[in-house]
């Protein structure tokens, strides 16, 4: 049996019933993707998901690959290649490249709600076949280059592997503090040398080739890039060299090895790689050769739009897994026996019941019931502003506000989302098995540990933290963030709910102005930095609280949004009654659960000092 548990009916209660996505699907430039065929590509996605993709979760952890130094190769089991397989077979890998080199037009909203159920049922197959992704990268930084945008087709059509490049083992997050370096051939090549780290999906026996996007710093080069990130490049640098024209591979293999396969806590069946670059010690001594994408030093811009794309991708992984989490969690405690109802329990004689009749394991139920739908609500909230975005490109326009609140968003989708699942996952999901849970008979013991990784890759919570409120508050001068709590108090003052939701609306109110006081506070603290710069230390202090507390007031705003919803469907006659009157009780139970600690939060917030940035290193 799976071990995979999808929710498509929320899947499609958040697309169709609360953001309305037909509204502009069969229109314009998703004329060719309506309703209904959305609603076939989902339900033929979870089918696959949980029957063929999930096969493969608990032999790939079991069985991980094994590097071999000998050949720098770290092939995968049968078992895993069989479901990666399918998956390509399928085509679904293609919503959302550009039709231009082989894609299929499809709103962000439906690549994230199928990209839930694969990142749930076994996320590294959705790892492993970024290439056609990374592809759209290349076609939409070719600059109208043939060379680039041949390659970024060979990627889509031939169904490439590929990577993003970008931490150095002494740099770590600090990519700017990176040493890889390219030089200049004759022939409009150039030669990458150096070593990176933690680069996922680098080797494996899936693809025919891999693609390795790189950010390295090009010397013998007029310009100039300056230090930091503003001097680094992105190049395209393949595991094999090919024909350009028509992508059939020459049979060389480039000077680009993996040199190292980590072992990992989790997520032990994603290869997580050093790749050496053009080093005459490995390999055959060749130099690792690629063609810079775009115009130089602009790499970080570049790789920026995979860094994006990743932290939807991680955030949504993370949420997936909580999801399958619960709902394995919840199967459980319905046919769990143990106890007597709590009225009766001084009654030896009383009859035992499912746990699900005592109070706790309600309260860590309607937790983990909570949380996933409000963070489900999130990612997609998220990609339908992903799609406004894109349906304004394709009329020849830009949607600032949409790209500003997408940009806003993102690190709560990843740094909130991260956090949140991982600790649920194994203070509540986990808990819910009691000692099972412990136990590899069951699967939420892998999820805890393939769930904490998401956390850390792709900016860890206190980059998020900073990058949330650092760039996407202070740099855009709070005008996303304005727009968002607007809309906030807007539905705040609608009385949405007919009453059912008056409590719940004021908590929001108090839970938003106490969000902004904090906000405040910390411009001021940044302010204040002018004349007296330790006070920046506060604003560190504060920036992940921050973050986790604009995303418990985001989450509660759509959950409530949900709930308004099914009021309305629960006022007529309606075949669904459980799961909108679950979709209520979630809203309630969140808002009464999570927005009072915001009031704490922001006294938390009041109170820093530096004292702890002042004391010694040595009395820790």
């Amino acid at each position: 049996m799976s071990h995979y548990k999808s929710n498509l009916r929320d899947i499609e209660f958040n697309l169709f019933e609360l953001f309305n996505v037909q509204e502009y699907l069969g229109t314009g430039i998703y004329e060719e993707m309506d309703a209904d065929t959305a609603r076939d590509i989902l339900a033929e996605v979870e089918r696959i998901a949980r029957e063929d993709l999930a096969a493969s979760f608990v032999d790939a952890d079991r069985n991980p690959p094994v590097f071999d130094p000998a050949t720098n190769t770290a092939p995968v089991p049968a078992s895993f290649k069989k479901s990666y397989d399918t998956w390509m077979e399928a085509g679904f890998w293609s919503l959302g490249v550009p039709e231009e080199i082989g894609g299929t037009t499809a709103p962000p909203s439906l690549v994230w709600t199928t990209g839930e159920m694969i990142l749930g049922a076994h996320a590294p197959i959705w790892m492993y076949c970024t290439g056609p992704f990374m592809g759209s990268v290349v076609f939409k930084n070719a600059n109208g280059v043939e060379r680039d945008i041949k390659i970024a087709k060979h990627m889509v059509e031939r169904q490439w592997g590929a990577t993003m490049v970008l931490t150095e083992p002494d740099a770590g997050s600090d990519v700017g503090a990176g040493k890889t370096f390219a030089t200049p051939n004759e022939d409009g090549t150039w030669n990458i040398s150096g070593v990176k780290r933690f680069i996922t999906s680098a080797e494996s026996d899936l693809q025919e080739n891999i693609v390795h996007l790189v950010l390295a710093r090009p010397k013998g080069v007029e310009g100039v890039g300056g230090p930091g990130t503003k001097g680094l490049s992105l190049f395209l640098v393949p595991k094999y060299h090919f024909d350009v024209e028509s992508g059939e591979l020459t049979g060389e293999r480039n000077g680009v090895y993996v040199t190292n396969v980590e072992h990992k806590m989790g997520l032990k069946i994603s290869n997580t790689c050093e790749v050496t670059f053009g080093d005459p010690q490995v390999g055959g001594g060749e130099p690792a050769r690629g063609w810079l994408l775009g115009e130089v030093h602009d790499g970080i811009r570049q790789m920026f739009d995979v860094i994006e794309n990743a932290r939807m991708m991680v955030g949504t992984k993370a949420i997936a897994t909580l999801s399958t989490g619960y709902l394995n969690a919840l199967e459980y405690a319905k046919e769990r026996v143990q106890g007597a109802d709590l009225t009766q329990a001084s009654d030896k004689t009383a009859p035992r019941v499912t746990i699900t009749h005592h109070p706790d394991v309600r309260r860590s139920l309607m937790t983990q019931k909570s949380f996933a739908e409000a963070m489900r609500s999130l990612v997609v909230y998220t990609s339908t502003w992903q799609d406004k975005v894109q349906i304004a490109k394709a009329a020849g326009e830009k949607d600032e506000l949409a790209e500003a609140v997408n940009d806003l968003l993102l690190p709560i989708v990843k740094g909130y989302g991260s956090e949140r699942s991982w600790v649920l996952l194994g203070t509540e999901s986990l808990q819910t098995f009691g000692g099972s849970g412990f136990l590899q008979e069951y699967p939420i013991e892998q999820y805890v540990r393939d769930a904490k990784i998401d956390t850390l890759y792709e900016g860890t919570t206190a980059i998020q933290g900073q990058d949330f409120f650092f760039r996407k508050i202070v740099k855009d001068q709070g005008k996303a963030l304005g727009h968002l709590a607007g809309e906030i108090k807007a539905f705040i003052e609608s009385g949405a709910g007919n009453g059912r939701l008056k409590n719940e609306r004021e908590l929001l109110a108090t839970a938003l102005a106490d969000a902004e006081a904090m906000v405040g506070l910390m411009i001021n603290d940044l302010m204040s930095a002018q004349d007296e710069i330790k006070n920046i230390y506060k604003v560190g202090l504060n920036t992940t609280r921050l973050l986790m507390a604009l995303g418990d007031v985001v989450c509660a705003w759509l959950l409530l949004r949900g709930a308004e919803v099914a009021l309305e469907k629960l006022s007529g006659d309606t075949a669904d009654k459980a799961f909108y009157e679950g979709k209520v009780a979630a809203a309630q139970w969140f808002a009464q659960l999570n927005l009072p600690r915001i009031s704490a939060e922001l006294k938390i917030a009041q109170d820093a000092s530096l004292d702890v940035m002042e004391l010694d290193e040595a009395a820790f």
